[in-house]
């Protein structure tokens, strides 16, 4: 029998991808700075001691031209930020509050 259970209540991966191909990518668009953001804040909320977030960094997602992205799962909500006032907004509303963020939902 398998446990279905998820180890992690939400889990975001933030798209890190660099092409060098002259295409669009999230990390030409401060997707590491982002990511070093999001990631503190959930420390600081203690969000990662919990279990209830795991921030991960991913490759490309294969959006990279709606970027910077990044995917919240279970929900497979995805998100387009600007800066980290976008970041923030992302964390309070849709991780810690629960609710998605329309005007940045791709």
């Amino acid at each position: 029998m398998t446990d279905n259970t998820q180890h992690f209540g939400q889990h975001l991966f933030i798209c890190m991808n660099q092409r060098d191909d002259g295409r669009e990518c999230c990390a030409e668009k401060g997707a590491a700075a982002a990511q070093q953001h999001l990631k503190a804040r959930v420390k600081d909320l203690g969000l990662s001691k919990t279990g209830a977030v795991r921030v991960n960094q991913a490759g490309c997602l294969g959006r990279c031209e709606l970027g910077p992205v990044l995917v919240i799962y279970p929900q497979g909500t995805w998100y387009t930020y600007v800066d980290q006032e976008d970041i923030d907004e992302i964390i309070d509303e849709h991780l810690v509050g629960g609710r998605v963020v329309e005007r940045l939902k791709i």
